[in-house]
Formats: C-alpha cells, sequence, structure tokens
C-alpha cells in the first residue's frame, strides 16, 4: 500500500520584494511577475509504502523540506497531488510551540496538545515521555531555565511518543549528548521495527545508510534520481562541486 504519493507535484513560492512604497508593493502584488517566482519542487513524484525508510538528500535549497512540508500538511502544492495515508508527526522543528515561562511539565502538555495528541493519551503518556527525555528533576522548573539540549530533549520526547504511522524527521538527530543520541537511535529503530514509515532528510551519510532503506535525490526542485540508499548517495556524492 502507498503510504506516501507524490505524482507530478510542483511547489511555487513568491520571492519578498524587500523595503518598497505601499504603492510598489501593491504593483507588484497585482502584476505578480514571473522573476519573482521561484519554483521550489518541479514535477516530483515517488512513493513510499508501508514500511518503507525513505531518505530525501540533495544539497541546501534542493527542495528537500519543502518536501516533508508537504507529506505534514503545512502546505498544499500548486500542481499535482500529495497523498498520505495515515497519521504524519514531524520532527521538524523541535521545541517550537513551547513558552519559556511554563514549566517542563506544562510545556509537555501544551506541545502534546498542539500535535494533536488527546489529553486521555497524554495522561497515559506522560511518565514515559518525561523518563525518556532525562529532564525529570527539572519538570516543574519554567522552561527559560532550561539549557537548549534540554528543551530539544523534552520536545523529541513528546514528538516520537506521538506514535504515528509515518514520521519526518529533519536533520534533527543531534540532539542532546551521545548517550541521548542513542536512545533516539533506537526509538526510531523500535518505530521502523513496528512496520511503520519513515521519511529523513539528512545531509549526514552515516544516519541515512544507518536508517534507511531507500532514497530519492533532489536538486533545484527535481526529482534527479531514486533507489537504492547506496546507488543515490554515490550518485548524488560524485555529482557535487569539487571544493577548492
Amino acid at each position: 500500500m502507498h503510504v506516501i504519493e507524490f505524482h507530478n507535484v510542483s511547489k511555487v513560492f513568491r520571492r519578498h520584494a524587500g523595503q518598497m512604497l505601499l504603492r510598489n508593493h501593491l504593483t507588484h502584488f497585482l502584476l505578480r511577475k514571473g522573476e519573482d517566482r521561484f519554483l521550489a519542487l518541479k514535477n516530483v513524484s515517488f512513493t513510499v509504502e508501508q514500511g518503507e525508510s525513505l531518505a530525501v538528500i540533495g544539497r541546501n535549497g534542493a527542495g528537500k523540506s519543502t518536501l516533508l512540508g508537504l507529506v505534514a500538511g503545512l502546505s498544499k502544492p500548486d500542481e499535482g497531488v500529495v497523498t498520505v495515508n495515515g497519521q504524519v508527526a514531524g520532527l521538524l522543528e523541535l521545541g517550537s510551540g513551547f513558552h519559556p515561562s511554563l514549566t517542563g511539565r506544562e510545556n509537555v502538555r501544551l506541545n502534546a496538545a498542539l500535535l494533536g495528541i488527546s489529553r486521555q493519551r497524554t495522561n497515559a503518556i506522560f511518565e514515559d515521555i518525561v523518563e525518556f527525555s532525562g529532564v525529570r528533576e527539572f519538570i516543574d522548573e519554567p522552561l527559560r531555565t532550561y539549557s537548549t539540549g534540554m528543551i530539544m530533549r523534552l520536545a523529541f520526547s513528546v514528538a516520537i511518543h506521538r506514535n504515528p504511522e509515518v514520521l519526518l524527521i529533519d536533520e534533527v538527530l543531534a540532539v542532546g549528548d551521545a548517550a541521548f543520541q542513542t536512545k533516539c537511535f533506537e526509538k526510531i529503530h523500535e518505530f521502523r521495527n513496528s512496520g511503520k514509515t519513515l521519511l529523513c532528510v539528512s545531509h549526514a551519510t552515516t544516519i541515512i545508510h544507518q536508517l534507511c532503506d531507500r532514497a530519492v535525490w533532489l536538486d533545484h526542485g527535481e526529482l534527479m534520481l531514486t533507489g537504492s540508499v547506496a546507488d543515490v548517495s554515490a550518485a548524488y556524492a560524485g555529482a557535487k562541486p569539487q571544493t577548492v
């Protein structure tokens, strides 16, 4: 069964015009000049099967995060169709929605609600979230007293315990110290072994090979190649410009 399907998907963004007088902003808005359009994805088609782990690779600006945003439902395609079967959780911007004046406990409940987790479900998994995060000693302290690493660990723990059918990961696995990173990988492998679907964006080749079965390579919004992680990674590495 196709859990994720992209069919001739294109996504357009408009460039900011910068500082202008109001009348000039209105002129740009009304004329919709072609040079202000940026095509982030161009006729992209691929599928992801249930239980499959897919890596999305490419240079900065290739369209990787745009693709994840479409899967997560954060935006809609301008052309083509995106189909996602199953609940999606994204480890995209950890800590978004957290409030520094609230305690860790309050932020767990707030963030869980923002992720669509019911109050009953949050009560059931609350202790597991806190235990996994490793910040139990500080859970009733205001978030402003936390280090950045502690906030990321708490946010990761909330997101991963949502237990979705599809998990999106965007360069967030450098969370906390080495011991906590090991816990993160173990949890993701547990997720994979349960037959769930993973979509991962990372520049770290070791992470891609460790977590994914297959890969797609994007370049300037176009799908260049799809296949095994080894084949696509090798093709991508061979196409990189030589550094001096």
